[in-house]
């Protein structure tokens, strides 16, 4: 696909942040979880309107943000590297949890606030996860499935249920209609 450019999923970044701020109590990990969070409001609130973020605005959220992940890489590059005074190994030193999350998010700068001038890209993409977690869950109780034709028929149908539970159908129509005339008998749940 040309021109589709990848957006993180806020939620884990969110979650390490938490950690750090409850571990390390770094400032940096309690101001940009606040800062997201705002963003996304922002954002929805702009959505609910049915208008845009404006171009100066969002321009001041991504130098925010530049100058938190700034703010905390230098804390994190002034701190003495892990393992110091051990003997020396080969390879790159260790490096604490916040730094790799900071030179993560540095790296994909624009990807975490994909957001907030396209107001089709979600915060997170948790509901992919959820549709995912059933599949896993089976994987991981039952070790899989035992024919290649058992486990298409299982995805077809948490698909079908899934869809047919986002818009809102009534979740047993899917399940007795033909394909073919699926969207045209359907209506929304009662």
């Amino acid at each position: 696909m040309v021109g589709v450019l990848p957006a993180l999923c806020n939620a884990h970044p969110l979650r390490e942040r938490k950690a750090l701020m409850d571990l390390e109590k770094e400032p940096w990990a309690r101001a940009l979880p606040r800062f997201l969070r705002r963003a996304c409001q922002a954002a929805h609130l702009a959505q609910t309107q049915q208008q845009s973020l404006r171009a100066r605005f969002l321009a001041w959220l991504s130098a925010r943000y530049e100058r938190m992940l700034a703010q905390g890489l230098a804390l994190q590059e002034s701190q003495p590297p892990l393992g110091a005074g051990r003997s020396t190994r080969r390879g790159r030193l260790r490096r604490r949890t916040g730094h790799n999350l900071l030179l993560r998010l540095r790296d994909h700068n624009e990807a975490p606030l994909r957001f907030l001038p396209a107001p089709t890209v979600p915060f997170t993409n948790n509901q992919a996860e959820r549709d995912l977690r059933r599949m896993k869950v089976r994987q991981k109780i039952s070790g899989g499935f035992r024919s290649d034709s058992g486990a298409q028929t299982f995805v077809t149908l948490r698909t079908v249920l899934s869809t047919a539970r986002k818009q809102g159908w009534n979740i047993l129509a899917p399940l007795t209609t033909p394909p073919a005339t699926l969207t045209q008998n359907l209506r929304p749940a009662e």
